[in-house]
């Protein structure tokens, strides 16, 4: 079953003393203030070309914070802070979730903290925006929510008049610590559907239902080629089978490479090799094509250093992403 059962999605978000409260494994990376600054809050994700928006103008603050725990869930980093904004009168004006923003174009269309402070995997990333109106003013906050195999990141953004009044700190972090959901421990949830039984086609299985992507490890190219070698791939057997376990959902598979190279040469390189990976696993396993999309990150969603030669072998993968039901 997926249960989020980290003890700070509990934590009824005393608010009081500001408007968001981090949980206390979190540290501010950054923190920029601008007395007066105008900000394009999303009001829907990107489409012909643009995200479209609403200006806000006044005192502007940008922080970034970083979760300190492996394992973690996007949605488990925002779930906690979207009820603490509604609890504090906001109304949630957009929310979105990775392909559903836009993917890469959203990504780099809107305002985002530059790394290392924050990171963003672009296979894996959430969005909302919240606004809340008092004596005619608008104040607003946007929230980017992401993660590393090490930690989660939280961008907070907030716009209020420059003249406002009795303006409450914007966070704290002394809720209890985020933890990566462990095994349920009660019985099972019986108010939605039964997510897929991992039991069928093991680990990655059970990856794609509790986090919505996994590495398709054992996945191999002929050297500096986009060509897949020879070698026997189980691991696309086994992501066959959950599409024909799971037969509404749609996969998307997304290359990813090291950072030697350019950006443009890389994209399309990890695009082709996550091609060519659809061409096997249909040709060679039965996987329906249809619901199946390939995409190219490059070395934008690295999960480790660039910087040695481990770093960057983890860096070029392929990845099998869940990207919602059918429409």
């Amino acid at each position: 079953m997926i249960r989020a059962l980290a003890l700070w999605l509990l934590w009824p978000g005393a608010l009081t003393a500001q408007v968001l409260t981090l949980p206390g494994n979190a540290t501010l990376d950054s923190d920029i203030s601008v007395p007066l600054d105008s900000y394009d809050l999303p009001t829907g994700p990107w489409a012909d070309g643009a995200i479209p928006a609403t200006r806000i103008e006044g005192e502007m603050t940008t922080q970034v914070w970083r979760v300190a725990a492996t394992g973690l869930a996007s949605l488990q980093l925002l779930r906690p802070l979207r009820d603490q904004l509604r609890q504090a009168g906001y109304d949630i004006t957009f929310e979105c979730d990775t392909q559903g923003c836009g993917g890469f174009d959203f990504r780099f269309g809107t305002i985002v903290a530059a790394p290392p402070a924050m990171q963003v995997d672009l296979s894996d990333f959430r969005f909302l925006s919240a606004t809340r109106q008092i004596g005619g003013d608008t104040r607003a906050v946007s929230l980017l929510v992401s993660r590393t195999p090490q930690a989660g990141f939280v961008q907070v953004i907030r716009v209020v008049p420059a003249d406002a009044q009795e303006v409450p700190p914007l966070t704290a972090a002394d809720a209890p610590a985020a933890r990566a959901p462990g095994p349920a421990t009660s019985g099972p949830v019986t108010t939605g559907p039964t997510p897929p039984s991992p039991g069928a086609t093991g680990d990655l299985a059970q990856a794609l239902t509790e986090t919505g992507h996994a590495v398709l490890d054992g996945v191999t190219f002929q050297t500096g080629d986009v060509t897949l070698s020879d070698a026997k791939m189980p691991v696309l057997q086994r992501l066959a089978d959950f599409m024909a376990a799971n037969p509404a959902l749609q996969v998307s598979i997304v290359g990813h490479t090291d950072s030697q190279g350019g950006l443009d040469g890389n994209i399309a390189i990890s695009k082709r090799r996550a091609a060519a990976v659809i061409a096997r696993l249909v040709a060679d396993y039965g996987a329906d094509g249809a619901r199946l999309t390939a995409a190219g990150m490059g070395y934008l969603a690295p999960v480790a250093s660039n910087l040695d030669p481990a770093g960057r072998a983890a860096n070029r993968r392929v990845e099998a992403v869940v990207t919602g039901p059918i429409n």
